[in-house]
Formats: C-alpha cells, sequence, structure tokens
C-alpha cells in the first residue's frame, strides 16, 4: 500500500486518535510522510516502538517499549537471531532522542521482581526518564498468568510511581494475533 492509501484507510474511521504499530513502524521511511499527512488532518499520533530506531516524525506520544533481558529468545527458539535481538535491544542514542524530542511514555513487560529490579537499572541509566511516565505490564498470554503477576506487580507499581498497565488486549481476546 502507498503511504495515500494507507492515510485514506485511515480517514474512513473519523477517529482523532492513531497509533502506529507493529513490529517497528520506525523502521520504515515512509512513516515520516504518513505522519506529516495525519498532523496535516489533525490526528493525534502515538508511535508504538521499541526504541532502537529513529527517525523525524510528527509526533504527539512516543510509546516506548524498552525490551528487557527477559524478552531474549533461547538459542533454541531463535537460533543466531538471539545474539542479533540482544546486541541491538538497547539503543542509548535513540532512547535519548526519543525522550528530549517528544512527549513519551516508557512500557516494560515484567514478569519477575528481578525484571522490575532490571528496570530500575535501566532508569538509573537514564535519569532524565521520568518515573510518572512508567507503565509497568504484567508478562503472559492467558488469563492465569497475568493475573498472577498483577497480584504483586500493581501494588509495587503505587508503591513506586508507576502505573500499573493491564494487558487488557490478551484478557478480552487471548493471544491472537491482530489484537
Amino acid at each position: 500500500m502507498t503511504v495515500a492509501e494507507v492515510f485514506q484507510q485511515v480517514s474512513e474511521f473519523k477517529t482523532r486518535h492513531v497509533v502506529l504499530t507493529g513490529g517497528e513502524p520506525l523502521l520504515f521511511p515512509d512513516l515520516v510522510s504518513l505522519c506529516d499527512l495525519l498532523r496535516e488532518a489533525r490526528h493525534h499520533i502515538t508511535i508504538e516502538t521499541a526504541g532502537t530506531v529513529a527517525q523525524p516524525v510528527a509526533c504527539d506520544l512516543m510509546s516506548i517499549s524498552p525490551k528487557l533481558s527477559n524478552s531474549t529468545p533461547s538459542v533454541e527458539r531463535a537460533g543466531t537471531w538471539r545474539e542479533r535481538h540482544e546486541r541491538a535491544r538497547d539503543v542509548p542514542a535513540v532512547i535519548r532522542h526519543l525522550t528530549s524530542a517528544y512527549e513519551y511514555q516508557l512500557k516494560f513487560v515484567v514478569g519477575t521482581l528481578a525484571d522490575c529490579q532490571e528496570v530500575e537499572e535501566w532508569l538509573e541509566r537514564y535519569p532524565t526518564s521520568r518515573r510518572d511516565r512508567v507503565l509497568l505490564m504484567p508478562q503472559g498470554i492467558d488469563l492465569r498468568a497475568l493475573e498472577a503477576i498483577a497480584l504483586w506487580l500493581e501494588p509495587y507499581c503505587r508503591e513506586r510511581q508507576f502505573t500499573f498497565c493491564p494487558r487488557r488486549h490478551i484478557e478480552w481476546y487471548g493471544a491472537v494475533r491482530g489484537t
């Protein structure tokens, strides 16, 4: 699809808010011109990114989901892709740029207290990142796993001035692609 075709489809929804996501949207050079069209049409633009790539896009909210070590796949599952993922999952210059150039939020997927400690260590490396812009989401693909983590994660977030972010799409639809 061309940028114009994507913009036309978005326009048919008659919505003000647009979220650009799916894989890593900042990998696509055409994203800049799509965002320009969306801005001209007065859409509120959120971009969901891992924070490893930057482009000069028009954006109202950069929703950055840095990958913790829990995101690194096993050798059995990913083979040599594991090494590439581990090398590319943290790009400090991009994080610093995105958090200084845009309104932002930081979303982390956590499954253990060790993951929470890693979030704290991550924030120490980026001292200008505001705690009130940090969202922690339970890791899991089924309701029982999400609920078990939420039992301790929600109070943890309150104690540390983070926002607890339930994974409603999984709660409502299950681990279904496209939700």
